[in-house]
């Protein structure tokens, strides 16, 4: 028993999930049941935050599930904990990343440089540069970014929209739903115990194919299904974009910020809006020394800061698996290859290639971090509230209830995951709820498994959590009134783009877990 206040809770480790079914199974079933529809009710219907929404039901969950109500909070309390301990500190590091690479225009050279060429091949190179710059950033973040380019290109070409939309908006998806640092495989990590490396590493396995099937290759079908052009609120931005390109003083990549303003659409996205400080503060004519940059980091600077904190938890992901624990190399190597460090790392980078090589002062540097943690405070707050529902389950004997299930059913973490995940999505609308939530309901099952199976399961769930996006998730509308279509056509290409993610995702899990 785990004594918190003098109240004891029950561990799973010391309930018998082969032993046979009992009434406090059904009980704290239908509690569960009743308390994610409470979330779900509050979030929809009511429109609480998504934090509130979690909390108050993990309350319920406890209370009902037979946990003392001297112990309840105590239990929830040790979960957000134990999440935002860890998951906290890697999202805020990766939001500054983010940050300083929208405001020095490194993003830019990235689109600049691989937009050179022939335009039969601007999906595949859409992808990939919502690829590269998904990795640091929020789905939102990149999207704004990104919106911009996909207008600009569309204009040269005669392209349609849904051409080069929707490999654009694949790469970022995937990203999201799949690869650490982004919140909701992390939270995922956190909630399973899983290892971030391996993670990493199996994510870009399953991201790869995956945004080539969703992305180019959808991309065709959807540009047919709807053959529109630049239209809706990306034709304001993406005026936003070219006028920036000729600010005195500035270089082009001051996009970022005119982006953030250009469009009411963006308004939820934070940390889009003050990326255009730097470009915002050129139009000023009397700013301090440092307060602006004065040019645009290297195309090479700019990819060997994105992808080096990728490349230090690959190489501590390797050394788990090939290096001997008795090498001297391997602690260096555990050490750096740690993701908190080797985002710390990424940071201290970016203050120089975003920062001071760009020619930001250390001061304006600071204010840049400063509000890059900003927008991220209600995404952490999300996360942390699900960690503490997870562990609500738990101590409450719901996930030893699943567990008899699951055991019953012959069904798998992955195959659970990704079912109760889906079904988060689809009445929440939001990945991250949908992720957290199952997370802790297959923790059960995943109990005592190898790190690679876990980081499949991790990834099973990320794959559920973008599941059909529809009315209710505002990803849904952000696309929809950025590139000016109609419900039936958003659904016909960003909600069937979702799915198949899903389904794709789903299905490289499951083939990758006959081989671990």
């Amino acid at each position: 028993m785990r004594i918190a206040d003098g109240v004891g809770l029950p561990l799973l480790a010391e309930a018998d999930v082969n032993a046979p079914w009992n009434a406090h199974d059904t009980r704290v079933l239908i509690v569960a049941v009743l308390g994610i529809g409470i979330i779900v009710a509050l979030i929809v219907a009511f429109k609480v935050h998504a934090f509130l929404a979690l909390t108050i039901g993990a309350l319920f969950v406890g209370l009902a599930s037979g946990i003392g109500a001297g112990a309840v909070t105590k239990s929830y309390e040790n979960g957000v904990g134990s999440v935002l301990g860890y998951v906290g500190v890697l999202i805020a590091l990766g939001a500054m990343v983010g940050k300083l690479l929208a405001d020095s225009g490194g993003a830019d050279q990235v689109v600049d440089t691989l937009l050179r060429g022939r335009a039969g091949g601007l999906p595949w190179k859409m992808a990939l540069i919502a690829f590269i710059i998904g990795i640091p950033m929020f789905f939102e973040i990149g999207l704004v970014l990104l919106i911009p380019v996909v207008v600009l290109a569309v204009r040269r070409t005669g392209a349609r929209a849904m051409l080069l939309g929707i490999p654009a908006l694949a790469g970022l998806s995937v990203l999201h739903g799949f690869v650490p640092p982004h919140p909701g495989p992390l939270a995922a990590i956190g909630v399973l115990g899983g290892n971030v490396g391996i993670t990493l590493a199996l994510g870009l396995l399953v991201a790869i194919p995956t945004v080539i099937v969703a992305g180019p290759v959808f991309g065709r079908l959807a540009a047919q299904w709807v053959p529109i052009g630049a239209a809706g609120a990306a034709l304001e931005v993406g005026a936003g974009h070219q006028q920036a390109e000729v600010h005195p003083g500035g270089s082009s990549g001051a996009s970022a910020g005119s982006a953030g303003t250009g469009s009411t659409g963006a308004g939820s996205v934070g940390s889009a809006g003050s990326a255009g400080s730097a470009g915002d503060a050129v139009l000023d004519g009397d700013v301090p020394a440092g307060a602006v940059r004065t040019r645009t980091p290297s195309f090479t600077a700019t990819i060997v800061t994105v992808l080096f904190p990728v490349a230090l938890m690959l190489i501590k992901a390797a050394s788990d698996v090939w290096m001997s624990k008795d090498n001297p190399l391997f602690p260096a190597l555990q050490f750096i290859g740690d993701p908190v460090v080797a985002l710390l790392i990424a940071v201290l980078l970016a203050m120089y290639t975003f920062g001071t090589a760009v020619g930001f002062g250390v001061p304006e540097l600071s204010r840049k971090i400063g509000e890059s943690l900003l927008p991220i405070s209600g995404v952490m707050l999300i996360v942390g509230a699900g960690g503490g529902f997870k562990q609500v389950l738990v101590d409450g004997g719901t996930g030893t209830a699943i567990a008899k299930i699951a055991i019953a059913a012959n069904l798998s973490a992955l195959l659970l995951g990704w079912i109760v995940a889906v079904l988060i999505r689809l009445a929440t609308g939001s990945a991250t709820v949908a992720t957290v939530t199952a997370a802790g309901i297959v923790a059960p099952l995943a109990t005592g498994e190898s790190t690679t199976y876990l980081a499949l399961v991790v990834l099973a769930i990320g794959a559920g959590s973008l599941f059909f996006s529809h009315v209710n998730d505002a990803g849904f509308w952000l696309v929809k009134e950025y590139f000016g279509m109609t419900v039936g056509e958003t659904i016909k290409t960003w909600s069937v783009m979702e799915t198949i993610i899903s389904v794709m995702g789903l299905a490289m899990t499951l083939l990758l877990s006959a081989f671990v």
